[in-house]
């Protein structure tokens, strides 16, 4: 007689999943001697739940289909809701199998008792309890199809007991993906034509929801004259064969993006949650397409909101727009960009001697030597601005990082999921000194699972993002050093192949190097602790809290603070 357990896996397995992240316990005993019997899908042992939670979000964003991570009860699965709440607010289709105590024990203070379904609700599109095995299949059923449906975490609560039990029934279901086409009303389409036809300088703001409609969205943007500035998660699927890229916007982004977004009198967002107010131009009518209608106007004011898929709406709206307007709008954007592009080009320079090497520059040979179909992984923090400016798309290229959520260490973890969907396919993790020593332990991850990530660590001896962020708001740097050890040495001893640098004549090579390696490696980068990420504009409060910072950092005895500064970052400056 199959069991409930064993009904699960052959669910999973008819859907085509082949992986499950997580660790064993034994309320998770079940489902795992479930594996073990079958042996067609693989159990990627991670060294902590909330690393199968990122891998799971990595694995689905890269191949589309459904992931899936398993915690044991209490504490286990409590360490996948970081994770889970990155998948959730990346829109990709996570299931997430969260064991529980015994069934007579619930209610009880039993050891490890939580409330799974109320923790996991806000992180999921679906969450619900396994109390009886007639519930099964049909509850992995309904979780498997909301999370698919709905890009998003999908969540069973299930004692071990009732994993153990008899299956009510055996029924083998696959969840088929539908492929809707949603487009604007005819009445709405017009408005939009208005909009777009009555504006002399529009410009298109793209975002996720660009994904599968670059040569769309690049022939609405031929027609209407206009830059696309995208935001970052658009960055992968706009920034390549696009001749009307100007570039990011927002505090990661540069000067043209924020420039062509300002000058325009129209602005199109197309499949973009971009989250900063202060970066919309108020002057500008603002329209906004969307697969989800609740997302319209959340984040800025708009003159039309309209629901579908950007792809369709785009070719929609291009038959029906005017043709041969002025492009001085365009031509201004792109100029302003290649300047903008040039001078931060001039700062992914090597440095003389043994001074800390400038990130820019490692990030741009990075770029340089990866492969042509490489999966990038960013930190939060630092190594994500670097990535957003020196990293070169081209449409088989990927870029995953902990964009929505903002997690720290989210690199690593990232790159373990990427690197396990696809083994033979070049895996770059770009992580912070801060984010790689958070999850340190997830290294003996790639050993064991022998997954040949390249890691790179950014190691600049601090919590860099935080200590700019405290600049500019005027305090005084405090609390954000890092005593690191040499993650080289780390590396070494966990059976990976690491490599470090102090100095920028080294970089090259050390860089090809690891590349090369057949195997996981690390490669451990002194880069610049005082290097500035200028974001694109600069309040007068930014301006006045850097002199305040300034002021504060001589009176408390850390002058040289302030030289090792402008030493670091004259040449931005000046």
């Amino acid at each position: 007689m199959t069991n409930v357990a064993e009904n699960i896996v052959e669910v999973l397995k008819a859907n085509g999943v082949e992986r499950v992240y997580g660790i064993p316990g034994d309320s998770l005993n079940g489902f795992t001697d479930a594996l073990r019997k079958d042996g067609s899908v693989e159990w990627v042992h991670v060294r902590h739940e909330e690393s199968a939670a990122f891998a799971a979000a990595a694995d689905a964003a890269l191949t589309g289909e459904l992931a899936v991570a398993a915690g044991s009860c209490g504490p286990g699965n409590l360490h996948l809701i970081n994770g889970l709440y990155d998948a959730q607010r990346s829109r990709v289709p996570v299931l997430a199998i969260a064991a529980h105590i015994p069934t007579s024990e619930i209610g009880t203070n039993y050891f490890q008792e939580t409330h799974p379904q109320e923790l996991f609700r806000e992180c999921s599109v679906y969450v619900e309890y396994v109390a009886d095995p007639s519930q099964m299949p049909r509850i992995l059923e309904i979780a498997m199809r909301a999370a698919i449906e709905q890009r998003g975490v999908a969540v069973i609560v299930i004692p071990g007991d009732v994993a153990l039990a008899d299956a009510a029934s055996e029924r083998v279901t696959v969840i088929e993906r539908t492929h809707p086409v949603v487009v604007p009303s005819e009445e709405e389409l017009a408005r939009a034509v208005r909009i777009l036809d009555g504006a002399k300088k529009v410009t298109i703001l793209a975002g996720a929801g660009t994904q599968g409609a670059h040569d769309e969205v690049v022939a609405l943007a031929d027609r209407l004259a206009a830059p696309i500035v995208h935001a970052l998660r658009g960055k992968e699927f706009l920034e390549y064969d696009n001749p009307y890229d100007v570039g990011l916007t927002g505090l990661l982004g540069f000067a043209s993006g924020y420039r062509a977004m300002d000058a325009a009198d129209a602005v199109l967002m197309l499949g973009t949650d971009f989250p900063y107010p202060q970066f919309y131009p108020d002057h500008a009518k603002t329209i906004q397409v969307d697969i989800r209608g609740s997302q319209l106007g959340r984040r800025h004011p708009l003159d039309l909101g309209l629901v579908g898929d950007v792809k369709a709406t785009a070719a929609a709206l291009l038959p029906r727009l005017a043709d041969g307007r002025s492009r001085s709008h365009l031509e201004d954007a792109r100029d302003h960009y290649v300047k903008t592009r040039r001078k931060l080009d001039e700062l992914a320079v090597p440095r003389r001697g043994s001074h800390p090497i400038h990130p820019q520059y490692l990030a741009r040979l990075i770029d340089e030597a990866a492969g042509d179909d490489t999966v990038f992984t960013a930190d939060v923090g630092s190594p994500v601005v670097w990535a957003s400016r020196y990293l070169t798309m081209n449409g088989r290229r990927r870029l995953v990082g902990s964009f929505s959520h903002g997690s720290m260490a989210n690199a690593l973890m990232h790159g373990i999921g990427a690197q396990a969907a696809d083994r033979d396919r070049q895996v770059v993790a770009l992580a912070g000194d801060g984010g790689l020593a958070m999850m340190l332990g997830e290294l003996i991850t790639l050993t064991q699972n022998k997954l040949p990530v390249k890691t790179v660590v950014f190691n600049n001896s601090s919590l860099n993002f935080v200590e700019l962020e405290m600049k500019a708001a005027g305090f005084v740097t405090y609390g954000t050093d890092l005593a690191n050890p040499d993650f080289a040495a780390v590396a070494n001893a966990l059976g990976i192949k690491g490599i470090r640098v102090e100095r920028s004549d080294q970089l090259p090579d050390a860089v090809a190097e690891l590349l090369a390696h057949d195997g996981p490696a690390l490669l451990d980068v002194v880069t610049e602790r005082q290097e500035l990420s200028l974001p694109p504009s600069i309040s007068a409060d930014q301006v006045g809290g850097f002199a305040l910072y300034a002021i504060r950092t001589v009176l408390s005895g850390r002058g040289d603070e302030l030289l090792d500064l402008a030493r670091a970052n004259w040449r931005q400056l000046f």
